[in-house]
């Protein structure tokens, strides 16, 4: 169906940061599938796991268990670092998304519903999620979306606190937008709004789809690690739900969603199910995509590597600011620009980044990401925008 444009180039094979299309034309990869391929293209160990898997027990149904799945639940425990959890594995961000809504429908009871959300916010394309996504133009082919939704201005405390009304079940938020632009809540902001939660009997669920698991310079976020990774200065904020996919099974399909074991609680036999979701080819990927991210220290390599690219990105000309923490920034090029058409110049100069706006380049390279690949994708980019 035609649901993208048309693909201006077929991707035939990838090694680490390198694509190769169907001429066999090299390319340097600084968007990692949109944030899906952080451990870079055909890891071995995570190719190997897989391989291996598949030779073994490809699928069982949920009605069974299977031997890796817990393991990777307890593991995301351990670096979400908020306390016991529990783990409901599917397939995609939007999966783990609509499991956090239906997870605070159930905890909140009848007449205790609505979920608040941010305008620019990104969180699914269900018809759940996409009323959660604060991007009205979005909403309208599918009207009417399913009721209970509320968007506020992202950022703002105060828009948060007047929304809290004794119908609402949670606030759902993203700690640095990425489909809204690449944009960092403020300081102390997400600090603020766990207090209104907990002030409110209300549920914080953290949408970390897109930058949990090492991509922002910590584990998660929503986390500051006390060495600065990411400078959100939110210390003492611990979620209520944390929802991730894109990183986790490093290009296979596989989403989490993480609560409190106290709210996890809410779910009972029968609430929530999947056919597929942490099946064990989907958990295999996982399981050595998590031992490679805790022996290379990820979260600690995207922080300095982050740094590197936002210095380096600053040096050029037609940049006029960098957003974003670790490795997912976007180069703002300023009012008048055409980010599309320089997306478009620079992978025909061999360089994968995409338009995050009408004038912001996205750049999301494997936080295995080298020096010497960075130089190589910054040199390209200064010559694709002079």
């Amino acid at each position: 169906m035609a649901t993208y444009p048309p693909a201006p180039v077929t991707f035939v094979r990838g090694v680490g940061s390198r694509l190769w299309d169907a001429e066999g034309r090299p390319y340097l990869d600084f968007l990692s599938g949109l944030g899906v391929t952080s451990l870079g293209h055909a890891h071995p160990e995570v190719a190997d796991a897989i391989a291996a898997q598949a030779r073994r027990l490809l699928h069982v149904s949920n009605l069974f268990a299977n031997e890796i799945g817990p393991e990777v639940a307890e593991t995301l425990n351990r670096v979400i670092d908020s306390g016991p959890g529990s783990i409901f594995f599917c397939n995609s961000g939007a999966e783990a998304n609509e499991c956090a809504i239906k997870l605070a429908r159930k905890w909140g009871g009848r007449g205790r519903h609505v979920v608040i959300s941010a305008y620019g916010s990104f969180h699914g394309r269900t018809l759940a999620t996409l009323h959660a996504t604060g991007q009205p133009a979005k909403h309208e082919p599918f009207q009417p979306l399913p009721e209970g939704f509320r968007h506020v201005a992202f950022g703002d405390a105060a828009a948060v606190e007047a929304a809290l009304t004794p119908d609402v079940a949670a606030v759902l938020l993203e700690v640095v937008q990425g489909e809204g632009g690449v944009k960092p809540v403020p300081p102390g902001y997400l600090a603020e709004v766990r207090r209104l939660c907990d002030e409110r009997g209300t549920l914080l669920i953290v949408d970390e789809v897109q930058t949990g698991l090492s991509r922002t310079g910590d584990w998660f976020a929503f986390q500051h690690t006390g060495m600065g990774h990411t400078g959100l200065g939110d210390d003492s904020v611990r979620p209520d739900v944390v929802t991730m996919a894109k990183a986790l099974g490093n290009g296979v399909p596989i989403g989490a969603c993480w609560a409190r074991r106290e709210v996890a609680d809410a779910f009972v036999v029968g609430d929530h199910a999947t056919t597929f979701g942490g099946q064990p080819l989907a958990t295999a990927a996982a399981q050595a995509v998590l031992r490679v991210m805790e022996r290379e220290d990820t979260p600690g390599r995207a922080a300095a590597s982050g740094k590197v690219l936002t210095d380096a990105l600053l040096e050029l000309d037609a940049v006029r600011e960098v957003r974003g923490r670790g490795l997912l920034l976007a180069a703002e090029l300023g009012p008048g620009s055409d980010a599309k058409g320089v997306a478009a110049s620079a992978l025909a100069a061999g360089l994968v980044v995409n338009a995050v706006s009408d004038t912001a380049l996205r750049l999301a390279p494997s936080l295995l990401v080298t020096p010497a690949e960075i130089d190589e994708a910054i040199s390209t980019l200064e010559k694709v925008l002079s």
